[in-house]
């Protein structure tokens, strides 16, 4: 009888779930997990990001070159490098130029052309989404160096340029484009290499808008550039502006693309920031000035990345 009672007795236990404290034991530590997954990466953030920024900044505050007494012996200059750059005309004017080549081609060309070809593949009408989808993908996958020299033979001064041939189909004569109208040309280049980036994340962004949204505001009355104004936009905001953002910050630090074509000229028309940073950095050797560029470049693009957040209304 004693047999038969303890037998459910050891059932139970059996059947019983471990204490807590041996399950906490069980896991492994999240501590240590999240050093494992998240380590090697914030290393590799830490050596190439983190710390040649405050390399960077360190340099910005004193005369360092790459030749002359100043590279065997560098001395702390505090403010002076960022006064002189801030008085700089020739660095001024490399801002204004940024400026408007991130506007031009970023903010407005890439955002615009980027949100028609994704509206485009998002309609069920449109054929041959395959052809224009590869024809929009094409100038990604492009290498810079590639796509300089291609658009350099296109933008040809002579008759066998691509543009002055088709120009010369109407009697025009054979012209120099990125002397005539150099920012207007590296403007037009940089747009055709960022279109397909905007129509991904675009593309991505309207095939989670409700369709029920759409039809009900189209039975309501609502015209396409309506709905697209008061019903889509809105509820894409928060991947606009993320695109802007980044957007914003590879175009600021376009360098190669600009220089392969115009090297900042003609006589500093498309001298951007990036270039004029590499000509005082590399060129005049004066490391100091062109990190403090570097630093001031740092700040307006990190405000302007604040600025896109409050705008998205993102919780950072």
């Amino acid at each position: 009888m004693s047999a038969l009672t303890d037998a459910p007795a050891s059932a139970m236990a059996a059947a019983r779930p471990p204490s807590p404290g041996r399950r906490r034991r069980r896991r492994p530590r999240p501590l240590f997990l999240l050093l494992l997954l998240l380590g090697p990466a914030a290393l590799l953030i830490v050596v190439f990001i983190v710390a040649p920024a405050f390399y960077g900044m360190y340099l910005s505050f004193t005369n360092t070159q790459l030749t002359g007494f100043a590279a065997r012996d560098p001395k702390f200059v505090g403010f002076d490098n960022y006064a002189y750059l801030l008085t700089n005309s020739g660095f001024l004017s490399s801002l204004g130029h940024t400026g408007e080549f991130v506007l031009y081609s970023a903010i407005i060309g890439q955002t615009v052309l980027g949100m028609l070809a994704a509206i485009l593949l998002s309609r069920p009408w449109m054929r041959g989404k395959g052809i224009f989808g590869a024809a929009v993908l094409m100038p990604m996958i492009v290498p810079e160096v590639v796509a300089s020299l291609t658009w350099a033979s296109v933008l040809s001064n002579n008759s066998s340029g691509t543009l002055n041939q088709l120009t010369g189909l109407f009697g025009a004569p054979p012209t120099d484009w990125l002397q005539v109208v150099p920012m207007a040309s590296v403007i037009t280049v940089n747009i055709w290499r960022g279109i397909a980036f905007a129509m991904i994340m675009f593309q991505a962004a309207l095939e989670d808008v409700p369709v029920e949204l759409i039809e009900a505001a189209r039975i309501d009355g609502a015209r396409a550039l309506q709905v697209f104004r008061h019903v889509t936009l809105p509820l894409i905001r928060g991947p606009v502006f993320l695109y802007l953002l980044l957007t914003t910050i590879s175009t600021v630090g376009a360098f190669g693309l600009v220089y392969f074509l115009t090297q900042g000229g003609p006589g500093g028309q498309t001298r951007i920031t990036a270039i004029y940073i590499y000509e005082r950095a590399l060129q005049f050797s004066q490391v100091g000035i062109g990190s403090a560029a570097s630093m001031i470049l740092l700040v307006i693009v990190l405000v302007l990345g604040f600025v896109y957040v409050r705008l998205a209304k993102v919780e950072v």
